[in-house]
C-alpha cells in the first residue's frame, strides 16, 4: 500500500512536446473539450501541484470552472476545490498571484532558506510549511499529504518539477494532451525539463483518444 498520494500529471503540449516557448509565456494549447476534460479532473483530485515557475509565468487560479462540478464536490462531503500547492523553495511566490486568493486553501511547500518575514507574510494567505534545508524534499512533502488525508494528487507543472517527481518515482501517471501545433525552440520549456533519465523510464500507454483538434494520451509509469 502506496505511503503517499496516487499522483498524476496533467499537461498540455505542442506535437513536438513543448508546453511553451523561449519567452515562457501562457500559449494556448487545449481544445474547449480538453478545457472541459481538465476541470473534471481537477473534481477528481483532492489536491493540485505547480511549481514556483509555473505561478510566476501563468499566474494561475487551479480552481474548478464548472459550478456544478463544484456543487458536487460539497454533496460529496469535500471542498468546492481541491487543495492547491505550490513547491517553492525559497518563497518568491508574489504576494498577488491568483493562486493566494480566497477561492481555495493552499499550501506553500518552502524550505529554510526562506525568509522568515516572507513566512509571516505570506502565512496570512496561506499555509506555510517548510520540507527540508535548501530544497523541497519531495518525498517528505508526498508523505505530510497523505497525512493530511490527500489521496489523488494532480501535478500541472512545469517540467522541472515533474522531472524531480519521476526521480523521485513520486508519479503514477501522465495525463498528457497533444495540441495541433508544433511550437519549436532550442531553450522552449518542455514536458520534462531538467537533465536525462538513465536509462530512460518506461511508460504503459493506457488511453489514447482524439479530443477536438488534439490526441489525448494517458500512461502509467513503470520503475
Amino acid at each position: 500500500m502506496l505511503s503517499r498520494p496516487f499522483t498524476f500529471v496533467n499537461v498540455a503540449a505542442s506535437v513536438d512536446g513543448k508546453i511553451s516557448n523561449e519567452s515562457r509565456k501562457q500559449i494556448k494549447i487545449s481544445s474547449k473539450e480538453d478545457f472541459l476534460r481538465v476541470d473534471r479532473l481537477r473534481a477528481f483530485a483532492d489536491a493540485i501541484m505547480v511549481g514556483i515557475g509555473t505561478v510566476i509565468s501563468d499566474n494561475p487560479s487551479l480552481t474548478i470552472k464548472s459550478e456544478a462540478l463544484r456543487i458536487e464536490r460539497i454533496r460529496n462531503g469535500k471542498t468546492s476545490n481541491p487543495l492547491r500547492i505550490v513547491v517553492d523553495s525559497r518563497l518568491r511566490i508574489p504576494a498577488n498571484s491568483n493562486i493566494l486568493d480566497n477561492e481555495a486553501e493552499t499550501l506553500l511547500a518552502t524550505t529554510e532558506l526562506a525568509d522568515d518575514k516572507r513566512k509571516l507574510e505570506l502565512s496570512k494567505k496561506a499555509r506555510v510549511e517548510i520540507f527540508g534545508s535548501q530544497k523541497v524534499d519531495l518525498k517528505q512533502l508526498s508523505r505530510f499529504l497523505y497525512d493530511i488525508g490527500i489521496e489523488r494528487l494532480m501535478v500541472e507543472g512545469g517540467g522541472a518539477l515533474i522531472n524531480s517527481m519521476l526521480r523521485e518515482k513520486l508519479i503514477d501517471e501522465l495525463n498528457i494532451y497533444y495540441g495541433n501545433i508544433v511550437i519549436g525552440g532550442e531553450s522552449s520549456p518542455t514536458i520534462v525539463d531538467g537533465s536525462s533519465f538513465e536509462p530512460p523510464i518506461k511508460l504503459e500507454l493506457l488511453n489514447f483518444q482524439r479530443l477536438g483538434d488534439g490526441i489525448f494520451t494517458r500512461w502509467k509509469v513503470l520503475y
